[in-house]
C-alpha cells in the first residue's frame, strides 16, 4: 500500500507511474495541507478506494501503508521524511534531498535506525539515453574521460517565482542549481563519481523577484585528471539538457550521439570507424527497458522493499548531489576553490550556514534600486 504526502504537480507524476504499477501497489493514502487538492487528484484518477488526508500525521497511523512518496516543498522533506520511516514507513522523497548537509544526515541516521528504505528521486538515470551515456563510458570502449560538459538550461519567466516558497534560501534552499541542476549533477556523480574541486560563479540575471540565482557556471575537477564545466540557467530559449564526455578514442553524448577521431600524421583529425565500430557493439548489447524515468524508479524501489532490501546508497547517492550544490555555492559566495568532500565543520554544511553566507539577490538588486533613487533625489 502506498502513500502520496503533497499533491502537486510532481505527485500526479508519482501517481501515474504507482497506477501503471498496480499489479504490485496500490495507492491508499493522498495527502495534502490543502486536502481539496488531494480529493481533486482522488477524483480525476478515480482512487475510490484511497482516503484524504490534511494531515501527514494522520495519514501515517495507518498500519497498513509501506511505502509513502514524499512530493512536498523541500523545506519539509526533513521533517516529513523523518515521520515516515519513525512510523516504519519506507521513503521516496521527490529531489533535493533536504536543503543542508545536515539535514541529508539526519535522515540517514533515522534511515540506519528504523531499517527502512530512503530513496532519492533521480528519474534522469532511468532514461534510455543516459543508460546507453554511462553503460559506453563504463565499458571502456572509449577510454579515459578526459573532459566534460553538462548543460542544465531551462527557461522560467517571471511569474514562476510568484509561488510563495520559490527562490527562498529559506523555503527552497537554492535556486536553478538546486532544483534544476539536480538533476544533471546527479547523473555527473553517477557517471563520474565524486569531484575533488569546484570552481564556480553565480548570479540572478532575470528574476529580480528571486533571492536565489538563476544563472551558474562551475568547472569540477576529478582525481583522474578529467575536467568537467557544469553550466545551468533558468533564461534559455528552447530550454535543453545535454551531457558531453570527450574520451581518449570517442565524444559521446546524450541525448545519445557518438563521435571518433583518430589524428593523422600532420595532428589534425579524421573519421575513426573502427573506434566508432566498437563502440557501436557495447550499444547493440545493452537490453531494452519497459519502463522510464519515474516509473522504472519506483519499480526499483518497490523492488527492494518486495525482497526486503534497504540500499542505503540510494540515500547516499541523494546526499552526495546535495554536496555537490552545497560546495558550487560555497565556491560562488566565497570566490574560491571548494575541495571535497565537506564535513561539518564546512561553512555551509547546516542550513543556517547557506542563509548566512549566501547572497540575498533579491535584497541585493532592492538596496541598490533604493540607493540610486537617492541619488536621483
Amino acid at each position: 500500500m502506498v502513500g502520496i504526502i503533497g499533491t502537486g504537480v510532481i505527485a500526479e507524476t508519482h501517481l501515474k507511474a504507482y497506477l501503471a504499477l498496480s499489479d504490485r501497489c496500490q495507492v491508499a493514502a493522498l495527502c495534502d495541507i490543502f486536502p481539496e487538492k488531494a480529493q481533486s487528484l482522488k477524483e480525476k484518477y478515480g482512487l475510490d478506494a484511497a482516503e484524504v488526508y490534511g494531515d501527514y500525521n494522520e495519514m501515517l497511523k495507518r498500519t497498513d501503508i509501506d511505502l509513502v512518496s514524499v512530493c512536498t516543498p523541500p523545506f519539509t522533506h526533513l521533517p516529513v521524511s523523518i515521520a515516515c520511516m519513525r512510523a516504519g514507513k519506507h521513503v521516496l522523497v521527490e529531489k533535493p534531498m533536504a536543503l543542508s548537509l545536515e539535514e541529508c544526515d539526519e535522515m540517514i541516521e533515522v534511515q540506519k535506525e528504523t531499517g527502512t528504505y530512503l530513496g532519492v528521486v533521480c528519474q534522469n538515470r532511468f532514461t534510455k539515453d543516459n543508460q546507453i551515456l554511462k553503460t559506453l563510458i563504463e565499458s571502456k570502449a572509449a577510454g579515459r574521460v578526459l573532459f566534460g560538459q553538462v548543460e542544465s538550461f531551462w527557461y522560467r519567466g517571471h511569474s514562476y517565482y510568484d509561488l510563495w516558497w520559490r527562490g527562498t534560501w529559506e523555503k527552497e534552499g537554492g535556486g536553478c542549481i538546486m532544483n534544476h541542476g539536480v538533476h544533471q549533477i546527479d547523473l555527473l556523480n553517477w557517471i563520474m563519481g565524486p569531484p575533488e574541486t569546484i570552481t564556480a560563479v553565480l548570479t540572478n540575471a532575470a528574476h529580480d523577484n528571486a533571492e536565489t540565482e538563476d544563472l551558474s557556471a562551475a568547472i569540477l575537477t576529478y582525481k583522474s585528471g578529467a575536467v568537467v564545466t557544469f553550466a545551468v540557467n533558468l533564461v534559455t530559449h528552447g530550454q535543453y539538457q545535454r551531457l558531453a564526455f570527450q574520451c581518449e578514442k570517442a565524444g559521446i553524448s546524450s541525448p545519445c550521439q557518438i563521435t571518433s577521431s583518430r589524428s593523422t600524421d600532420t595532428g589534425f583529425p579524421v573519421d575513426d570507424p573502427d573506434a566508432a565500430a566498437e563502440l557501436e557493439k557495447v550499444l547493440e548489447a545493452i537490453p531494452e527497458s519497459d519502463r522510464t524515468k519515474h516509473e522504472a524508479q519506483i519499480e526499483r524501489a518497490i523492488r527492494f522493499i518486495e525482497n526486503g532490501e534497504n540500499h542505503p546508497e540510494d540515500s547516499a547517492d541523494g546526499r552526495l548531489a546535495l554536496e555537490v550544490i552545497t560546495a558550487i555555492y560555497q565556491s560562488g559566495f566565497t570566490k574560491s576553490t571548494v575541495r571535497l568532500p565537506l564535513d561539518r565543520n564546512s561553512l555551509m554544511y547546516k542550513k543556517n550556514g547557506i542563509i548566512e553566507n549566501g547572497k540575498n539577490f533579491l535584497a541585493a538588486k532592492q538596496n541598490a534600486g533604493s540607493g540610486n533613487q537617492e541619488e536621483l533625489n
